[in-house]
């Protein structure tokens, strides 16, 4: 695919970029076809007056396409992706401070969500279509506590109907704007299993924060201000969700810090973000650290440290803590351009300041007091 999966983020519609350009659907008789049973009548010769032998035979389904395969790749890395991260931004909206605010808790998509390459295997290989569709809900979420599910259809909210088809996000993004930010709860009609029901959803406060998967097996995490990306190779190396947590935490707090904004790093990342979260990214921009400036120690020092607390808050085990970081600086040191630890240099220190902050962050919860900073 030459151009760009549309991003998928973790906590509602609008933020999903316009649809790629049409592509014939599978034609529904050829579907329909594939799950037939495949009947042969033979009768010999002067036979006739003995029943026709029928011999019935399942059809064997057909063999999932490459861009079905990708799809589900990634769909299955997303989700472990927005499972991880759902703890952390319903349990820390204190500490993201301006980037906190009202959301619907759940993702939603129809076929038109991927480019042209990738629409057919959307419908085939995820089953959707036309309708804007839920496919992964927050778990915590008023979302969540709704009754909301994914395979639900959204035909509207609060009375208006909502698109569909190309651009559906888009326009989606224009209607649900204002709804969300005049009210504390939305009520929406969905088609489910065939009927029509209606829910009311309260809205989640939490950390705004897209969640990207970056489609490349470079070890490396990127976070601009308003996103967090973990790549692939990144989701592989974490061993645990606890691993994983840790990674996506200490992006939050870059963000939370402003620390892109101060190094004025966020176009920069902003560019590599958007360039692989694409199936096939540009890995000729990837080469030496990308433009990208490595991060003082001292601003890496306070994005552990607000980590830290962001990890304890969402009940995430951080006794790992130190462990990961240091065999991820020794496995993929900064002579790696490309790897983590070579836009953060500084792990030693950084090592001295996590200890410490586990250490404060024991203490309050030893003492029953707000594990705060």
């Amino acid at each position: 695919m030459h151009s760009a999966k549309r991003p998928i983020r973790l906590l509602s519609l609008p933020m999903l970029s316009a649809a790629g350009k049409h592509l014939a659907l599978v034609p529904a008789a050829l579907l329909l076809a594939a799950c037939a049973t495949t009947t042969t009548s033979t009768t010999e010769p002067g036979a006739a007056s003995r029943p026709a032998e029928q011999v019935a035979r399942p059809a064997v389904p057909a063999a999932p396409t490459p861009e079905e395969l990708t799809l589900k790749s990634l769909v299955a890395l997303q989700d472990r992706l927005y499972r991880v991260a759902a703890p952390l931004i319903i349990s820390n909206p204190e500490l993201c401070k301006a980037n906190a605010r009202n959301l619907l808790g759940f993702t939603a998509k129809n076929r038109y969500s991927y480019s042209q390459d990738y629409v057919s295997a959307a419908q085939t290989a995820l089953g959707l279509g036309d309708q804007l569709q839920i496919m992964g809900v927050l778990e915590g979420s008023g979302a969540s506590r709704a009754g909301v599910r994914p395979g639900d259809s959204i035909l509207a909210v609060e009375g208006q109907r909502l698109p569909e088809g190309q651009n559906a996000e888009r326009q989606a993004a224009g209607i649900l704007a204002p709804i969300v930010t005049k009210r504390s709860s939305v009520k929406l009609s969905l088609v489910r299993e065939g009927s029509e029901i209606e829910v009311t959803v309260p809205l989640t406060f939490a950390c705004a924060y897209g969640f990207e998967l970056g489609n490349t097996d470079i070890v490396n995490a990127y976070s601009d201000g308003h996103r967090v990306l973990v790549t692939r190779g990144m989701m592989n190396f974490a061993r645990t969700d606890d691993e994983l947590a840790y990674v996506i935490a200490r992006e939050m707090a870059h963000n939370a810090l402003a620390h892109p904004a101060r190094q004025r790093t966020s176009a920069t990342i902003g560019g590599v973000i958007d360039n692989l979260t694409r199936i096939r990214p540009d890995m000729s921009m990837m080469t030496g650290l990308a433009g990208i400036k490595p991060m003082p120690q001292s601003q890496d020092a306070m994005a552990d440290k607000l980590a830290i607390y962001m990890l304890a808050r969402a009940n995430y085990k951080v006794d790992g803590v130190v462990p990961f970081w240091r065999r991820l600086a020794a496995q993929y040191p900064p002579s790696m351009l490309n790897a983590y630890t070579a836009l953060h240099p500084s792990t030693n220190y950084r090592v001295t300041i996590i200890e410490r902050t586990l250490k404060d962050v024991r203490a309050k919860q030893a003492a029953k007091k707000p594990i705060m900073p």
